[in-house]
């Protein structure tokens, strides 16, 4: 759970353009994941590649294997299997396995849907994505999402973190990751990429916008806890809480942080949302019954046309004066929560228009422990509006000035919220 816009369409190949062409920071980012899960549904689903074999002895290719694997598609994966092993020469030396080929089978089958956000996760695969988002792992400590324009991007980075040492920012443009260009990669790649065994180095090249040449940092991998929620009380009883993104601890830090802030008899509170990216559905749920009202915090659409709200139990809807921090990198989850705030008038959104992204993904577990991310619906704020490609636009638009605040700590967003929580706390 990521603010400059610059559009312009990504190179027509995998090459690394000069800075002069202007790498463009994204206009927005997309999603959890790095960027952007609206929750962790897991279910389960059969695999139809076991035990296809012994069927095809008693039954016919179209019966067993469906409208994809049909005699012809079998028969052409055959013939591209055979000028494989007879000529492909390995310079790489990567040793390609025949489970290598079927995992790229499965990975080329869930990519042709043209879904970003759609993908393929060996077993291996889905244990660390589940193990990222219960906790701890080994990186540098920065939210990495996907651009429009075919780069990753440094969409947060964590406090006390390899990252935050380094200096990098978020809004940061990968280009490169220890040499290997990381144009059109995907979400999944680029953190494999990223992640590593702790105390080793890894070394990024990176666009940042107002630097006349590439940026080449050297990161040391650490564990890095995932801490989502950080907090303070500032000046005059105004709390601060910022969620980085919505994850399994999420819940019980917000509890943790927003508890001890009203303990301390806070007037007024700032929730920080910007470039948070998004996370689960459960942990955005858990938080908005905390302090918002009763109600239905969105509701989801999905492929079959039905309609299901998610509510809000109201337990102790908050009576002071809040405001919302959001930005072009505010995403998914994050956007669920600010639009339900404005929509129920309990707050107001300050900062720049939100990402836009109003669909939903949701991971099924295959019987082999594999698993298949697929979007599976649209979701809808309590308004009825769906914010897909859109966003959502502040009460108060102020552009966040990055020179301004990297040279000298100085964040008009945050102070423009404070300015309005303390006007109506008077």
């Amino acid at each position: 759970m990521e603010p400059v816009n610059v559009n312009a369409a990504p190179p027509e190949q995998n090459t690394i353009p000069p800075v002069q062409s202007g790498v463009p920071k994204p206009e927005k980012n997309p999603s959890f994941r790095g960027g952007l899960i609206l929750g962790l549904c897991v279910g389960f689903a059969v695999a139809i590649v076991a035990g296809v074999i012994g069927y095809l002895a008693v039954r016919s290719y179209t019966d067993v294997l469906g409208k994809t694997l049909d005699v012809s598609t079998m028969s052409k994966i055959k013939a591209i299997e055979d000028v494989i092993d007879a000529h492909f020469y390995d310079y790489k030396d990567t040793d390609l396995t025949v489970d290598d080929m079927r995992e790229g089978l499965y990975d080329g089958l869930v990519g042709s849907l043209d879904d970003r956000y759609a993908q393929y996760f060996s077993k291996e695969e889905l244990e660390a994505e589940i193990a990222d988002n219960q906790g701890v792992y080994y990186g540098i400590g920065a939210y990495v999402s996907l651009a429009e324009n075919g780069y990753p991007m440094l969409s947060g980075i964590m406090d006390d973190t390899p990252a935050q040492r380094a200096d990098l920012h978020a809004g940061d443009i990968v280009v490169e990751v220890d040499g290997v260009s990381t144009y059109d990669m995907s979400l999944d790649e680029v953190v494999g990429y990223i992640k590593g065994e702790e105390g080793t180095v890894v070394t990024l090249k990176i666009f940042r916008e107002g630097e006349d040449d590439y940026l080449d940092i050297d990161v040391t991998r650490g564990a890095i806890e995932s801490k989502t929620v950080t907090y303070e009380m500032m000046d005059d009883k105004v709390g601060y809480i910022r969620i980085a993104r919505f994850d399994y601890v999420t819940i019980e830090q917000f509890d943790e942080a927003y508890s001890d802030l009203q303990a301390q008899g806070a007037k007024g509170l700032i929730l920080d949302l910007r470039d948070n990216p998004g996370g689960l559905v459960t942990a955005v749920m858990g938080v908005a019954d905390r302090f918002l009202p009763e109600g239905v915090l969105f509701s989801e659409e999905t492929s079959d046309g039905n309609r299901t709200n998610y509510m809000c139990e109201g337990h102790d809807p908050i009576d002071i004066p809040l405001v919302v921090l959001v930005n072009g990198y505010s995403a998914s989850a994050a956007e669920i929560l600010s639009g339900a705030i404005k929509d129920y008038g309990v707050g107001m959104l300050v900062g720049t228009t939100t990402y836009g992204k109003g669909i939903v993904q949701d991971t099924y577990r295959l019987s082999d422990g594999s698993a298949v991310e697929l979007t599976v619906g649209a979701y809808y704020l309590p308004n009825g509006d769906n914010i897909q490609g859109t966003g959502i636009e502040p009460d108060v638009e102020i552009e966040f000035d990055a020179e301004k605040y990297y040279d000298k700590g100085i964040d008009d967003q945050l102070n423009k919220g404070i300015a309005i929580v303390k006007d109506k706390m008077q």
